[in-house]
This record gives structure tokens, C-alpha cells and sequence, in this order.
């Protein structure tokens, strides 16, 4: 059975839009990205074989795009933007020091390396899955999240215990 294009929507939006915060920092951005890519897909809704997939690899490339073409700026992370993508922890303070902190770093990591990581640990992707997304071997992508952790690794600061412990290592 087919689901029509408002029913994707209707269940995947929250999903798309976490994922594109999470990869670019930005839930304006965000929103923009999940958009276009949406009006896109509406487009060619009747030729898509695996929406899920395919949406998803629309909002990655969306995104890496969007880094290619755009002037490098920094842009702060905000609690409340924080909050939007998972609940905090019991102690507030340390939860949002170390979300900062994590986003501060996955903005220095490559765009391939940080989609990679975000793909693996925030959506649970496997490295099949990864690799369809971003149209890659399945041995690029472990290489792509080897060295993106190797380089988190080697900064001055504790990781976070989420990625520590991760699967695929």
C-alpha cells in the first residue's frame, strides 16, 4: 500500500525537522531545508519507490549543499533549540553544557563526517542505511565515522558518555 504524500507528512515531518536541527544548528535553517525538500518531493511523489529513504538523502543533500554554498559563520547554540531535540536530564546545567559543547564540536567536523555521526547516533542508522543516504560504501562510512570520532576524541575536552559507548566501533 501506498502512502499519499499528507499521510508522509502527517508522520514524518517532526522526524525531518529533528534530524535537520540536529545537522545544521538551526531550526530556521532547519525548517527551510524540510521545506524545500518537501515541495520537491511533492512533485515527484507518484515516482518514489522508498519515501523514508528517499526524503531523508533529499534533506542530507539538502544540507550538504547548503554548507557548500554557504559564507562560514557560527551560528550559537540556544538551550531552547537544545531542549527541541531531546528532553533534558536530571540535572539541567550539566545536560546543557554538554549538548553545547557537542554541537560546538560537531560544527568543526567536515559536513560528510558530521552527517555520518548524526545519522549513526541520532537516528540509529545503520552503516547500510548510511550509505544509502549518502550514496557511499558501507567501508566510507566507517572510515567517514572513525575519523570524525578520532578527531572529537582528540580535543581537549571529555566526550560525552552518547558517543563514548556507541555501536559500530
Amino acid at each position: 500500500m501506498t502512502t499519499s504524500f499528507d499521510e508522509f507528512v502527517a508522520e514524518r515531518l517532526d522526524g525531518l525537522l529533528r534530524y535537520a536541527t540536529v545537522l545544521t544548528d538551526d531550526p530556521h535553517l532547519a525548517q527551510d531545508i524540510v521545506q524545500d525538500v518537501l515541495l520537491r518531493a511533492q512533485e515527484r511523489w507518484a515516482k518514489i519507490d522508498s519515501p523514508p529513504t528517499y526524503v531523508r538523502r533529499m534533506v542530507t543533500n539538502e544540507y550538504l549543499s547548503w554548507r557548500r554554498r554557504a559564507v562560514r559563520r557560527v551560528v550559537p547554540s540556544s538551550h531552547e533549540v537544545l531542549d527541541a531535540i531531546s528532553p533534558p536530564a536530571a540535572d539541567p546545567s550539566v545536560a546543557y553544557d554538554e549538548r553545547d559543547e557537542m554541537l560546538a564540536r560537531l560544527a568543526t567536523l567536515p559536513r560528510k563526517q558530521r552527517t555520518a555521526l548524526v545519522l549513526r547516533y541520532y537516528e540509529n542508522y545503520s552503516d547500510e542505511e548510511i550509505g544509502d543516504v549518502l550514496r557511499c560504501a558501507t567501508s566510507t562510512v566507517r572510515s567517514q565515522i572513525s575519523r570524525a570520532l578520532a578527531t572529537l576524541r582528540a580535543t581537549a575536552y571529555p566526550l560525552p558518555t552518547a558517543l563514548t559507548t556507541g555501536a559500530g566501533e
